[in-house]
């Protein structure tokens, strides 16, 4: 379960933001006061933090830059405030996003969601990139060797079926267009055959696949292209 830690004195919105984040399936805690949240948020685990800019103690922005200066982990700044300068200066210090009073409790719930989201594909990717064996379920790639096995077992591929491969699992979970990948693993232009791709999938799935007809790993979306499923 994500933790959220909310940083607010107004005790109503706070409870309010909590009852809502809670029933969206998240443990939340609520510090009261900028320097309890600033204490809390630096000495504790949480995986994202709801942080108001107009604090007793401390305000937001000193809280946003000690905190990112250790941390690296969503940050959603909240406040009355309209002015442009001050969504610059959150930003500038750190802050993944900012909202303004009064915002609907389903529209910060939705943002946390994509910000947890968002934070996770990046940790994600940053960590494959930079082992030097990854692990998806039962395929195993051994960058060093450029070898790749299924369930334990060597399976053979070419070098641009490696590539495609390897390519897919670095982006895990996002859409890449034929003419993108075409251009990626082969080099060219998107004028070139992108026919080449359709060609390469049907290889990788029979070689990675238990059924090739409706594979798992490397999903077709209809239209738009294809996509590597953690």
């Amino acid at each position: 379960m994500k933790r959220i830690l909310i940083i607010e004195d107004e005790e109503i919105i706070a409870e309010v933001q909590k009852d809502y984040l809670e029933a969206g399936g998240f443990e939340v805690e609520i510090a009261a006061s900028g320097d309890i949240g600033m204490k809390k948020a630096l000495e504790e685990e949480y995986d994202l933090i709801i942080l108001d800019l107009m604090l007793p103690k401390t305000d937001g922005f000193e809280i946003c830059k000690r905190v990112r200066q250790a941390k690296n982990i969503p940050i959603l700044m909240v406040t009355a405030k309209k002015e442009d300068i001050d969504k610059i200066r959150g930003l500038g210090l750190g802050a993944d996003d900012y909202i303004t009073k009064p915002f609907s409790v389903g529209e910060l719930v939705a943002r946390v969601k994509a910000h947890l989201a968002r934070y996770e594909r990046l940790t994600t990717d940053h960590r494959m990139r930079h082992q030097d064996e990854i692990r998806v379920r039962g395929i195993r790639i051994d960058k060093l060797a450029r070898k790749v096995f299924v369930n334990e077992m060597e399976v053979p591929l070419t070098s641009k079926e490696y590539d495609l491969l390897l390519f897919l699992t670095l982006h895990p979970n996002r859409v890449f267009s034929k003419d993108e990948l075409f251009e990626k693993i082969w080099g060219l232009d998107a004028l070139g055959d992108n026919a080449t791709v359709t060609v390469y999938i049907s290889k990788l799935r029979e070689k990675i696949e238990t059924d090739p007809s409706k594979p798992q790993y490397i999903e077709t979306i209809w239209g738009v292209g294809y996509r590597f499923n953690l």
